[in-house]
């Protein structure tokens, strides 16, 4: 026996609001089935009936080539087939699947069918935020958990869409989104783990840094805009979901809520806030190639417009000065991380509009141009290894390679970010700081690289938020460059 809600029969859709009005409804009827249910058998109830509810779908069929605008690089599908996906969280991503629907309805001229999908929800993913079961169940009833409802099945949850290795069996349905239901919701709980904020907070331009310095400028910078009624910021988030608003913004239903934590997660992320989510979340990633694979694969599932990488970077070149910015438009990839997901092979290309964005924005704000902006912005390879004392290797092994692929800055993290972008069709770019030169005998001693981090932090975040800016007013899907996208790709930017 098993008890489940009511099975909802695929409907059609010719509207994109109505098809979004059907998933809330089929994947509300479920959360609040499986929230009932262990809201019983936490107080003690077991009928013996297994508890299961499942996701909704979308689906769509055609038997033609879409007809879609050539310079938009999502919103159709390969060609004549079927193609669906699980969905999950559509109050979060309400406007994301109201304007993927639009798309596929307005390129291909069909309608879209919505139904209950055979997909489990693993009762884990169905819990309200701050709702934990640890500390209100006996081992016993944790084991016994397992016999009555369905818990994470990691094979319906790999990356195989996106990296390209995805064959659908003969008669299955070929994949809509990069992202199943199931990995989207294992992501969004892993966000509230390592960066101890709530995915809602996060914002569609998304900055990674690998030093405190630069989250504690932006910490400034967040409570700063608050103070000011004429900000375009509406709030400011901080880990434990603490929220301060703009002044004369009202509190809103859950801000309540928020507590700092007693220690700092271990990627915090911080929220600068706008109304129609294109604000900028900070995430300090620390420090090495597994974190910023770690945090970027979570990441991914928000979709993001675009991120980038601001940190500090050894100069490889003895033209450079302590200060000095690197722009990459290469990545050597000596990570490791991503190497069965993403081979070597692969290049990971420089995306035009954030380059300018970037070059432009040191200009805005060193206000300097032309030949004086070339003495402080360098472009070129950036090196990502995962040694950190790759100064240690018998020479000259690192520093031939790093010769031989004409690389000009080294650091932990970029290629990874740029790589997971690439892989995970998320634009991305590096802008770093140099802040020693080990190859040339200036490395970082207490007190000097204190004393720089202070002068330059400050300078190279604006840089960072006013190419945000930039892209920001870049024409709505632009940023989803074409050079992101396979041959079959999938339809859900």
């Amino acid at each position: 026996m098993s008890s489940q809600p009511a099975f909802v029969a695929p409907t059609r859709h010719t509207d994109p609001s109505a098809a979004l009005a059907q998933v809330q409804a089929i994947y509300n009827s479920s959360i609040q089935h499986l929230r009932s249910s262990l809201q019983n058998f936490v107080a003690g109830g077991d009928d013996g009936q297994h508890v299961r509810a499942c996701y909704p779908f979308v689906r769509v069929r055609t038997d033609t080539v879409a007809r879609a605008d050539s310079r938009l690089s999502y919103g159709f599908v390969a060609g004549p087939g079927t193609f669906e996906t699980t969905l999950t969280r559509p109050d979060l991503f309400a406007s994301y699947f109201e304007e993927q629907f639009r798309l596929l309805m307005k390129n291909h001229g069909v309608a879209l069918e919505v139904g209950t999908s055979t997909q489990p929800i693993p009762v884990h993913f169905s819990l309200a935020e701050n709702n934990h079961l640890e500390g209100s169940l006996s081992a016993e009833r944790r084991m016994r958990m397992r016999d009555l409802f369905d818990l994470p099945d990691l094979a319906a949850m790999d990356d195989g869409i996106a990296n390209g290795g995805f064959e659908p069996r003969a008669g299955e349905a070929q994949p809509l989104a990069l992202f199943t239901a199931p990995r989207v919701d294992y992501s969004l709980h892993r966000l509230r783990h390592y960066t101890g904020t709530a995915p809602d907070h996060f914002q569609n331009f998304v900055l990674f840094t690998n030093y405190q310095f630069y989250i504690d400028e932006f910490i400034k910078l967040g409570h700063a805009l608050m103070a000011d009624p004429a900000s375009e910021y509406v709030a400011f988030v901080e880990p434990g979901n603490v929220v301060t608003r703009r002044v004369g913004e009202p509190a809103r239903p859950g801000d309540e809520a928020g507590a700092a934590p007693p220690r700092l997660p271990q990627m915090p992320a911080y929220h600068l806030v706008r109304a129609d989510s294109s604000g900028i979340t900070m995430v300090n990633i620390g420090v090495g190639p597994a974190n910023a694979k770690t945090i970027t694969d979570h990441i991914a599932v928000l979709r993001p417009h675009a991120w980038l990488m601001l940190g500090h970077c050894a100069g490889l070149r003895n033209s450079q000065q302590l200060g000095d910015y690197v722009l990459a438009h290469a990545y050597m990839r000596e990570d490791h991380v991503l190497d069965e997901e993403l081979p070597l092979w692969v290049p990971i290309p420089a995306l035009a509009e954030v380059q300018v964005a970037l070059e432009q924005a040191v200009a805005d704000v060193t206000q300097l141009s032309g030949y004086e902006l070339k003495k402080i912005l360098r472009t070129g390879t950036v090196a990502s290894t995962d040694n950190r004392n790759w100064e240690l290797l018998p020479h000259p092994g690192p520093e031939r390679r790093f010769s031989q692929s004409r690389a000009v800055a080294l650091d932990m993290e970029s290629a990874t970010i740029a790589a997971n972008g690439f892989r995970f069709r998320v634009p991305y770019g590096t802008l770093l700081c140099v802040s020693d030169k080990p190859l040339h005998g200036e490395i970082k001693l207490p007190g000097m690289a204190n004393t720089f981090y202070r002068e330059r932090v400050d300078q190279h975040l604006r840089i960072g938020m006013r190419a945000v800016e930039l892209l920001r007013q870049e024409r709505p899907g632009s940023l989803h460059s074409r050079k992101l996208r396979s041959f079959a790709e999938v339809a859900f930017q």
